[in-house]
């Protein structure tokens, strides 16, 4: 069983929802996972694998996962770990593995991240802010494909666990 910690940075719960997806199938998977908001997580090194996640605005990751990556980055450069963003307000993330955005880019090649997805995003209607109103006037909706979150998670899960070996 690996000690698994799945941090997110959300704005409107909807990463902090595909981090919950994750830690259930890594848990059903037979990990101890613990899924927390990435700025209330205060140490890493009890786990030996690490999940985090950020909602992209504007084409940059939520701050509370940069800043996750930055204070934490001693330590997560020694352990297993896995980045997701979720955002796009389309179908292109079910449709095609859709690259890091630079800033997340950057942050993989620095913490030696064995790899990044991109999830589809959520914006429900009638959203408050004059920015998130106005885009929710004109594509509002739940792009996340659980199939595909609970699908990437099982891939952790496999390389966590390694080559099976035959019995003796």
């Amino acid at each position: 069983m690996t000690r698994i910690l799945v941090a997110h940075g959300s704005k409107r719960g909807s990463t902090a929802e595909i981090a919950e997806w994750i830690g259930e199938m890594l848990r059903s998977d037979g990990h101890h996972v613990d899924v927390a908001p990435a700025r209330e997580t205060a140490d890493v090194r009890e786990y030996e694998a690490v999940i985090l996640g950020g909602a992209l605005y504007g084409g940059r990751w939520h701050k509370d996962a940069r800043r996750f990556a930055r204070r934490h980055a001693q330590a997560l450069r020694g352990r297993a770990l896995w980045l997701f963003s979720s955002g796009p307000l389309d179908r292109t993330a079910a449709e095609k593995r859709i690259p890091a955005v630079p800033g997340v880019a950057r942050s993989m090649a620095r913490l030696g991240a064995k790899g990044h997805v991109t999830f589809g995003g959520r914006l429900a209607p009638g959203q408050s802010g004059f920015l998130a109103s106005a885009i929710a006037k004109k594509m509002a909706g739940d792009y996340r494909d659980r199939e595909q979150v609970t699908a990437w998670a099982k891939g952790v899960s496999a390389e966590l666990d390694g080559p099976t070996r035959p019995l003796t």
